[in-house]
């Protein structure tokens, strides 16, 4: 009874005169009568969720009917043909003829309906993951095609999908170790650019994100010599791109043994040239550091530390990290500079910068007689005495120092004849410092 129904109302239209027909033809085609005919018809049947019965006239409605006429004709019919996929699971040739018919029709969808191109291009991507695995060179073509249209809009989970058929074709040696790179480079780049619309999907992004790590790190493409033979001649045609140069350097740095090269140093400088931050300064710090050039990590140690991104804390820990080095390096006082800043800037280094400060003075080389070579490690014990008080997990280092500084005190006859005596106050200066302490004899 419904279906007559449905056949009277569907002729009863066509029955209302020229101007109605007119206008369906515009929009259904000019078969107008068999397409709203049919749509009527597969359209009950899919309200019912009857799709063996919706199956036959979706496809007659498919026929008469231009893609324009309705999107639910093109969306609904991804369905029943996925439904015949299942059903046809046994019968690869038929199976393998749905399936490429369901990819028309997303294509179809992205063509004729933009409205809804990018969600069902994200699903053609999935569904050819499922229905094609067999056909991986086809898998990274079209893979490649979807994400380049989607970008930053590409359903987050089909990235670890496309980096899995990249890298397993690079290790059958279908694909150059540039196509990886440039696969994992651009799903780092539109992940990245992801806004998560909730906490959920945020830590979606962040577990795709690990996921295509662990996968290009082991593809073993990334090997040291590989992204520096692939990047020097992106980054020297465009010395200025900031998306390059971040790439490099995130490559890099996750690669062993890869961050002591020229390409690294200046793309790392390219980075902070473009976006200076206190992070970015301080890994040029560290880089600089490590290649035992003192004025530039000197200079980037402070250009970090005088940003406003930072807090008082980082900044104390940046101060001793570097007070450490510029000891290292025999830049005493730039070091007991740095060592001072950290304790008027946070109480949480006090320890270790008063600690550091005992060293360096214990560690100086005074001219002068007897007492004013060895005034020296009054200063140092002064500083080793605060930093047990300030650090309890200090204490026993700091005592062992103290114990080796005071075995230097000089006896109190001795001092006695430079006409200096116990608890004097005393003024020493030695090698570009100075420091009032108290003088300390030994009984």
């Amino acid at each position: 009874m419904r279906r007559i129904l449905i056949i009277v109302s569907v002729f009863a239209s066509v029955l209302l005169g020229s101007s109605a027909v007119s206008s369906a033809q515009g929009k259904y085609g000019p078969d107008s009568t068999k397409c709203i005919e049919y749509l009527s018809y597969y359209t009950e049947y899919y309200k019912q969720k009857n799709y063996e019965s919706a199956l036959p006239n979706w496809r007659q409605a498919y026929k008469y009917c231009p893609p324009t006429s309705r999107y639910n004709l093109l969306s609904n019919g991804t369905t029943l043909l996925k439904g015949e996929i299942k059903k046809y699971s046994a019968n690869p040739i038929r199976k393998a003829q749905l399936v490429d018919s369901l990819l028309v029709l997303y294509d179809q969808i992205a063509q004729y309906w933009p409205k809804y191109a990018v969600s069902n291009l994200n699903k053609k991507a999935l569904d050819m993951y499922n229905f094609k695995q067999g056909e991986p060179e086809f898998l990274y073509k079209e893979f490649t095609d979807i994400i380049e249209q989607t970008q930053s809009e590409t359903s987050p989970n089909i990235f670890p999908i496309y980096m899995k058929i990249a890298c397993d074709l690079y290790q059958e040696g279908d694909i150059s170790a540039e196509n990886v790179i440039n696969a994992y480079e651009n799903s780092v780049k539109y992940l990245g650019e992801k806004t998560p619309k909730n906490e959920t999907e945020g830590r979606l992004i962040a577990k795709n994100l690990d996921d295509i790590e662990k996968l290009f790190i082991g593809s073993q493409v990334a090997s040291c010599e590989n992204l520096v033979e692939l990047f020097t001649p992106r980054y020297e045609a465009d010395p200025q791109n900031l998306s390059i140069a971040k790439t490099i350097v995130n490559m890099m740095i996750k690669t062993e043994g890869c961050t002591d090269n020229d390409l690294f140093v200046n793309a790392m400088q390219t980075w902070y040239n473009l976006e200076p931050s206190h992070s970015s300064a301080y890994n040029l710090y560290k880089l600089y550091s490590s290649r035992g050039d003192v004025d530039n990590a000197v200079k980037f140690m402070e250009e970090a530390i005088a940003s406003e991104q930072s807090d008082a804390d980082t900044d104390a820990d940046y101060n001793v990290e570097l007070a450490a080095f510029c000891y290292k390096n025999s830049n005493n006082a730039r070091a007991v500079k740095a060592a001072q800043d950290a304790v008027e800037l946070s109480d949480l280094y006090d320890g270790k910068a008063y600690m550091l400060l005992g060293t360096i003075w214990g560690s100086l080389v005074c001219s002068g007689n007897d007492i004013e070579q060895r005034a020296k490690y009054w200063v140092a014990v002064d500083y080793m005495n605060k930093a047990k008080a300030a650090d309890e997990t200090l204490a026993e280092d700091a005592s062992n120092l103290i114990r080796q500084y005071s075995a230097y005190f000089p006896q109190t006859a001795e001092a006695f004849m430079y006409g200096v005596e116990d608890g004097q106050s005393y003024t020493v200066s030695c090698g570009g410092l100075r420091a009032t302490t108290i003088v300390r004899t030994q009984k």
